[in-house]
């Protein structure tokens, strides 16, 4: 099953500005990845190609880094997630345009799994990490995320097991 999911945040913030938020993932400083809701993003080290890591039970290596610019992960878990995902910054005329595009085909389980579970988890992360990202750069969110009702029992159910949330070893 081909999977492109797309998010979007538009920034009235110059593309260095949006360009540095990608750059703080996984930092002790991360203004990007929403980690007070979710699982850490963490590394095995900087952010640079090869680099491994993940958040909870999603691990990813990075495959292409353009600092200020561009990164982009390459799946390794969970079975069945066969593609990638990345952050990009793209200038506009009153801003910048900070995009979240994951692009990959679920095969075997995930075929069930993307659409029940993965991809409202995924959804909620993703805006939850551009409010934060808005934040940052702007110290307002016009319009905060919320998340449903699916996805807050998927998150009831994940704080019951210790495997998602785990995060990858440091």
């Amino acid at each position: 099953m081909a999977i492109r999911n797309l998010h979007v945040r538009h920034l009235p913030v110059d593309e260095n500005t949006a360009g540095a938020l990608i750059d703080s993932l996984a930092s002790p400083h991360d203004r990007l990845w929403a980690h007070d809701e979710w699982p850490e993003m963490r590394f095995d080290g900087p952010l640079t190609v090869g680099a491994s890591g993940g958040h909870g039970p999603i691990r990813y290596r990075i495959v292409g880094y353009a600092p200020g610019r561009w990164i982009q992960f390459r799946f390794t878990a969970p079975r069945g997630f066969d593609g990638i995902h990345e952050f990009t910054v793209h200038p506009e005329p009153d801003g910048t345009a900070l995009h979240h595009l994951l692009s990959m085909h679920a095969r075997g389980p995930a075929r069930i799994t993307w659409p029940l579970v993965w991809r409202p988890l995924h959804d909620a992360v993703l805006e939850d990490s551009l409010d934060r990202a808005e934040r940052a750069t702007t110290a307002t969110v016009r319009s905060a995320a919320r998340w449903s009702w699916w996805v807050r029992m998927l998150r009831a159910l994940a704080s019951a097991s210790p495997r998602l949330r785990s995060a990858p070893p440091a």
